[in-house]
């Protein structure tokens, strides 16, 4: 039997929903920094604890996630886990989402819930009825609103630094990308690329998407091919757990930038990708402008203050490629140590206080 992982996490809900009958778990994995911030995710999984697993891997990476963006806030993390093969429908859907606003109110503000994959932001006022802590609810209903936009101006901040790494210069135009799945934020990403010059590559696995590789002039291939495509930039912006060791090993691309979370099948990828010569900004750092815009709206900041702070992801970035290049560390392993070093400090804090 093979040994038990150390817990890390404050406290854990899973619990089958007294309406849905769907199995739900609530993971609040820090809260040091502050009330613990998390998107929900609905998704398929083979098993509820597949789905468990899933927001315990996911609340943990969004406790580095926050303390690396300079965020008040603590990392945390729920999934709705979808039988296999069962249709879900409407009104079992609104059960869901009611039910998981029972468990998130157990936290005691300990944590909120916000959209993730799966989830919207007009499913968060379904999750308000049962509980006060939710973010990202719709414009018109007072919230911020969908964050794709601001995840994406976070990643495209990354990509200039990223490059100089790789090639000595951030200049994008003429520049080779391959974006693995064109959703809310990798569709934004990819229109913006395309208007400074970049030369595309894209897929998706939902095949409507052409349409938009069409309209950027962008060369489009099967889900599969996107490992093996030659490119500068891989842009991973679908589910994570892809650059598995056989996968790493094979990549034709100098560097890699995205938003999905997680991309690395096992943290050991990044001593991969740094073996083979190729540049990682990890996806924690990267993709961090939507918990900066959520945040940001939450306290009150207009536009421009949340712009400013988008943009500064491309310095945090920059700021983790030369630690590691000085350090002779993993950029993971870098920012980790960022993440970890405004967690202790408030820690050591609460220690003195208490």
């Amino acid at each position: 039997m093979s040994a038990i992982p150390e817990f890390t996490h404050e406290r854990v809900l899973t619990s089958q929903g007294a309406r849905s009958g769907l199995v739900i778990t609530v993971a609040l994995h820090s809260s040091a920094l502050g009330p613990a911030l998390g998107g929900c995710r609905m998704w398929t999984y083979p098993s509820w604890a597949d789905g468990q697993a899933d927001a315990l891997r996911l609340s943990a990476a969004m406790t580095l996630k926050n303390a690396a963006a300079g965020l008040d806030a603590g990392g945390g993390k729920s999934v709705v886990a979808l039988p296999m093969g069962e249709h879900i429908d409407s009104e079992r859907r609104r059960a869901a989402l009611l039910d998981l606003g029972d468990l998130v109110e157990l936290m005691d503000g300990r944590y909120r819930t916000a959209e993730d994959v799966g989830t919207t932001e007009h499913d968060m006022v379904v999750v308000r009825e049962r509980t006060a802590h939710v973010v990202g609810l719709p414009a018109e209903k007072g919230g911020a609103g969908e964050p794709a936009g601001a995840t994406a101006l976070g990643v495209y901040s990354s990509i200039a630094p990223t490059l100089e790494a790789a090639f000595g210069s951030g200049e994008i135009e003429g520049r080779s990308f391959v974006i693995s799945g064109l959703g809310q934020v990798g569709g934004r990403l990819a229109r913006m690329l395309a208007g400074h010059g970049a030369r595309l590559t894209v897929t998706d696995i939902d095949d409507r998407k052409q349409q938009l590789a069409s309209e950027l002039d962008a060369r489009w291939i099967a889900p599969e091919r996107a490992l093996t495509t030659e490119a500068d930039v891989l842009v991973p912006a679908g589910l994570g757990g892809i650059l598995t060791d056989a996968a790493i090993d094979a990549l034709p691309v100098r560097a890699i930038v995205g938003p999905a979370n997680n991309p690395l099948a096992d943290r050991s990828g990044a001593a991969r990708l740094q073996q083979r010569g190729i540049v990682y900004a990890p996806d924690f750092v990267v993709n961090a402008g939507g918990v900066i815009h959520l945040e940001g709206i939450a306290h009150g900041l207009e536009w421009p203050a949340i712009a400013e702070r988008l943009t500064g992801i491309g310095d945090t970035v920059r700021s983790v490629l030369a630690s590691a290049a000085e350090h002779g560390t993993t950029t993971l392993e870098a920012a980790e140590a960022l993440a970890y070093a405004r967690i202790d400090a408030a820690r050591a804090r609460q220690t003195v206080t208490a």
